[in-house]
């Protein structure tokens, strides 16, 4: 089982760092364009977030689509895909920040970086085998 799970991300090597790149792309344009609203153009931080946001997440979806796995099929059902998929990270996010924080007393920030570690590893995965399936 672990043999065949260590070949699929070796044959998947390729789409797995475009994935990376438009990951951490995306970090620095959310980032970027947040310090530019608030700093730059003085929207309230709410607001700029929940703008950036929209403007981040259509970045990740059709950036992944398009250049990480390549996709065909319809935009409309991957989308509903991928929104089902943000959806569980953020309940996922929500309970590993109470479980390792809140119950057990870990340093947020290490935290959260943790989960988002691991959040790349199963999005991978999920991005390939649900939102962007053939």
């Amino acid at each position: 089982m672990l043999k065949k799970l260590l070949l699929h991300f070796w044959n998947s090597r390729d789409q797995f760092a475009k994935y990376a790149i438009t990951g951490c792309s995306a970090f620095v344009l959310d980032m970027g364009t947040l310090v530019l609203s608030i700093d730059f153009f003085k929207i309230d931080p709410v607001l700029a977030v929940a703008f950036n946001q929209i403007l981040v997440i259509c970045y990740v979806f059709f950036l992944n689509k398009l250049w990480s796995f390549k996709a065909q099929g319809d935009t409309r059902v991957q989308m509903l895909r991928f929104f089902l998929m943000v959806g569980f990270n953020y309940i996922v996010a929500i309970g590993w920040m109470w479980l390792w924080y809140k119950y057990f007393g870990f340093d947020a920030k290490i935290v959260r970086v943790a989960n988002i570690m691991l959040g790349v590893s199963w999005n991978f995965l999920l991005y390939k085998h649900f939102v962007y399936r053939k």
